[in-house]
């Protein structure tokens, strides 16, 4: 009875008064302005799209495979080609961001959630010094957010690194990158420890599992055993991750490092207790292993029959087992776009989600524009899980539904959208009636860019609306879509006007 009561208190309360609302982007999908500056080729400057592609070949060849042939490889880093490479253009946000941070201002954003580019502060990720005009570019646009009254979310690497560090490394599977991660992520925090608020070493770390390129910029069809290369690069970005707490520790002092992953809610396809232990074993692989290591500090026991399984053989030296234990992360954050389901069977419609070309669709849920199934409730699940299990803040980093608009008479009637992301503020509201501890909410993207997956302009995130199609076309200017007033109410009220 008191429980109940009490619940129904927070309820009542909704949201806590210090919520965090925002709003997130990542600089290669946004910025821009590829060879100015001083910065270097980023991985994801090489990623190929043409406009002539059908939407079938478009998602065959780059929405859930984010994989590159050598080949394609050499040919990207030796041309300064922007029509074929969309990361490159971005929306400007390079030359456009103090008019977007009036925007951010205007809809009341708490928080902003941006990566910072690697190669920008060091062009080939091994160089003697950062260069100084990629560190004032950050220094002008952290200082306009803060002067707008807007917090800092900083990701320090959100799937992009130098290309030199793929031309002599090889990517993540390397350990020299671990070295070379702790000092970019040391000039960041002793430049900006005094502006940015909160930090994340890697976004969505799980992606190198299901993303190479993305995740752990190797190669793929080059690895003589891929599964080994994969799980080597984890465990030196988990190193990684494990040095920027410890830096902050030391530069900063504040218990303000996160973990992220790319959250699959999963559900038994039926109560077969052959699908429900398929489940677990799935949201152990997908998820909770990724969280173990980040803020348990060590690697749970289930993964080792899949590594026997797999013929994995970790290089794990001395003082690496010391120091995940002793650098785990302050909060947890991750993305939640879909669910989806796990079964022993294959009697199932197959669809699409977040960085997984086929999973199980669920039959009690409507799909969106792309495939993905809507699931509201499963943000309200996926909450719950975390915090029962970790006993850590939770932070949502990434939420938002991709569709395609149509700009009519200076705005977009997105009604679609403002459902979605009230039923997802509800369940957060829910969530944290149950009991979760969570800080903040930064919405996928809050304005308009080039998608990550299909590397399209016409699959659409904001509240913003950009004037730039799949070639690059378009008068770049920027439309409140009727969204962007919903979520301005939303902000204002705290949650309480949706």
């Amino acid at each position: 009875m008191i429980i109940s009561v009490n619940v129904k208190e927070n309820i009542m309360k909704g949201f806590p008064e210090d919520f965090l609302w925002g709003g997130a982007i990542a600089c290669s999908q946004a910025d821009g302005a590829f060879n100015e500056g001083g910065k270097g080729l980023s991985t994801q400057d090489c990623r190929y799209f043409d406009a002539a592609w059908d939407f079938d070949t478009i998602y065959k060849k780059n929405a859930y495979v984010s994989d590159i042939r050598k080949e394609d490889f050499q040919k990207a880093i030796q041309t300064a080609d922007t029509a074929h490479y969309p990361l490159r253009r971005g929306i400007d946000f390079y030359h456009e961001y103090p008019n977007d941070v009036k925007l951010f201002k205007e809809l009341g954003l708490k928080i902003f959630r941006t990566s910072i580019c690697w190669s920008r502060i060091f062009p080939n990720g091994d160089d003697a010094e950062p260069n100084e005009e990629g560190l004032r570019y950050y220094d002008s646009l952290f200082q306009a957010l803060k002067d707008n009254g807007i917090k800092i979310f900083a990701t320090i690497m959100h799937y992009d690194i130098p290309v030199n560090l793929v031309v002599k490394y090889g990517g993540w599977k390397n350990r020299k990158l671990v070295d070379l991660f702790a000092r970019y992520a040391e000039v960041l925090f002793t430049r900006y420890k005094d502006i940015v608020d909160y930090w994340l070493p890697i976004n969505e770390i799980n992606a190198a599992r299901f993303a190479h390129w993305d995740g752990i910029s190797i190669i793929a069809d080059q690895q003589e055993h891929l599964d080994q290369t994969v799980f080597q690069s984890l465990h030196h970005q988990f190193l990684a991750n494990a040095r920027a707490v410890a830096l902050s520790k030391k530069i900063i002092g504040k218990k303000n490092v996160g973990a992220m992953v790319a959250a699959f809610t999963i559900y038994p396809g039926t109560c077969d207790p052959r699908d429900v232990m398929q489940t677990l074993t799935d949201q152990r692989y997908s998820n909770y292993f990724y969280f173990d290591v980040m803020a348990r500090g060590c690697y749970p026991a289930y993964m080792k029959p899949l590594f026997e399984k797999l013929n994995v053989h970790i290089q794990i030296e001395d003082g690496d087992e010391e120091l995940l234990r002793d650098n785990t992360v302050d909060f947890l954050s991750f993305s939640y776009y879909a669910s989806q389901i796990a079964s022993v069977d294959e009697d199932f419609e197959v669809t699409t989600g977040n960085m997984a070309g086929s999973v199980y669709a669920n039959p009690y849920l409507k799909k969106s524009d792309f495939g993905w199934s809507v699931d509201n409730m499963g943000l309200r699940i996926t909450l719950n899980k975390l915090y029962d299990r970790y006993q850590l803040p939770l932070f949502v980093a990434e939420n938002g539904l991709g569709a395609f608009d149509q700009l009519e008479d200076g705005t977009v009637h997105d009604a679609y959208r403002i459902e979605y992301l009230k039923n997802h503020v509800e369940a957060m509201r829910d969530a944290i009636a149950d009991g979760v501890d969570l800080i903040g909410y930064t919405m996928w993207g809050i304005i308009d860019l080039v998608a990550c997956g299909p590397l399209t302009m016409d699959k659409r995130y904001g509240v913003i609306y950009v004037d730039r199609d799949n070639e690059g076309n378009g008068s770049n200017k920027r439309y409140k879509k009727d969204s962007f007033h919903w979520y301005k109410v939303c902000i204002a009220s705290n949650g309480k006007n949706i």
